[in-house]
């Protein structure tokens, strides 16, 4: 069973929990709460297809096991300046003080590949040594670029080896997810 634990503007508002976290971050509109409703099986996570909807930091509980959380998007959002910056902050404030991250799921929109924001988090993360693992999502959509960056986890020693494909439309690639969240 998985209930809303809230939504929270700030880090230190967070509830302190036992529980291990896993939190989804990405552009905007890259499919973060589709893809978490498709994981749990619930409509729990508010989607839009205006980006720039998740404006905080929304946490479930899923059978008082685990936590899962949907960050904010970047890098799109019509949102100004100065309220950007401050969930940057707040992003990082999050990956560097919450002892609870087991793991940071990146998503990356397959249709569009990796973008300077992405790897900017990625490099965030290999310096501070936060373990991520990129998932490309909307897997059922065209892809329309033919030259998309590869990764590696060569060149980024934080990252999980494994890169994941899914779709939260058609339900696919949901599984490795599940197996390493603990989802049943």
């Amino acid at each position: 069973m998985i209930k809303f634990v809230g939504g929270f503007d700030k880090v230190a508002s967070l509830p302190n929990t036992q529980f291990p976290e896993y939190a989804f971050v990405g552009r905007s509109n890259v499919g973060k709460s589709s893809l978490i409703n498709a994981l749990v099986g619930v409509n729990v996570a508010r989607t839009s297809n205006t980006p720039g909807r998740t404006q905080t930091l929304n946490l479930f509980n899923l059978d008082d096991k685990i936590i899962i959380v949907d960050l904010p998007g970047y890098g799109y959002a019509r949102v100004s300046r100065v309220d950007a910056l401050k969930w940057l902050k707040r992003l990082e404030e999050y990956l560097m003080t919450r002892r609870q991250l087991r793991r940071l799921f990146i998503l990356i929109d397959s249709r569009i590949g990796v973008r300077d924001s992405d790897l900017d988090l990625m490099d965030f993360c290999d310096v501070h040594g936060i373990p991520y693992q990129v998932v490309y999502t909307k897997k059922d959509k065209r892809i329309r670029e033919k030259q998309q960056q590869e990764l590696s986890h060569e060149n980024h020693p934080a990252m999980a080896a494994e890169i994941l494909e899914t779709s939260a439309e058609k339900k696919t690639g949901l599984e490795p997810l599940k197996a390493i969240i603990g989802i049943k």
